[in-house]
């Protein structure tokens, strides 16, 4: 049983990396932050009980769900939608920021040149960018397995598929960013 404390805890902890998570997948900062809001609500109403240890797998299952919710509201509401690209924002107000993720570390002793932090910008932008262009299975498996750093069983039980499912999505998700990255110059 998970105590208060340690369900506001794990909260707090997995905030950040849920909310750039939705970002990526429904492409709106507000929309993003609804779903996350729900999804931690509906954890705390219906899962708040369970042990801390099965709170991480209860939290990507139903932040799934409340995404691929809101993928079906938007669905109704423009009944003429038929990929994902259609659902794209055509207000972009620079709140996400993707290098916050990739910072270097606070007590780095390196200090970065202004054209090396420059071109480490730009390479940020073309991955985020490419990120964005992949199927919304291919990015969900993607993110969950190299963002979230979940193993594939984990990963396989929140997006309710196989294992098999979750390799072929990584895989395929791997080899499309790496050929888009190299058409653009950029080299692991």
């Amino acid at each position: 049983m998970a105590t208060d404390r340690e369900l506001s805890d794990f909260l707090k902890g997995v905030e950040k990396r849920a909310f750039k998570r939705s970002v990526y997948h429904v492409r709106d900062a507000e929309a993003a932050l609804d779903i996350v809001q729900d999804s931690m609500m509906k954890l705390a109403e219906h899962y708040g009980d369970k042990p801390p240890a099965e709170l991480p797998m209860l939290f990507q299952r139903i932040l799934s769900n409340c995404t691929l919710d809101w993928f079906r509201r938007q669905k109704t509401r423009n009944a003429l939608f038929s990929n994902l690209s259609d659902f794209e924002s055509a207000s972009e107000d620079g709140d996400f920021d993707l290098l916050e993720t990739y910072a270097s570390p606070e007590n780095s002793q390196q200090v970065e040149s202004a054209e090396d932090g420059t071109r480490r910008a730009q390479i940020l932008r073309e991955i985020e960018t490419e990120i964005l262009e992949l199927p919304a299975r291919q990015r969900e498996a993607f993110l969950m397995r190299y963002w979230e750093e979940m193993d594939v069983a984990e990963t396989a039980a929140a997006m309710g598929c196989s294992e098999g499912s979750v390799k072929t999505h990584c895989s395929r998700a791997v080899q499309a960013l790496s050929k888009a990255l190299k058409a653009k110059g950029i080299q692991p």
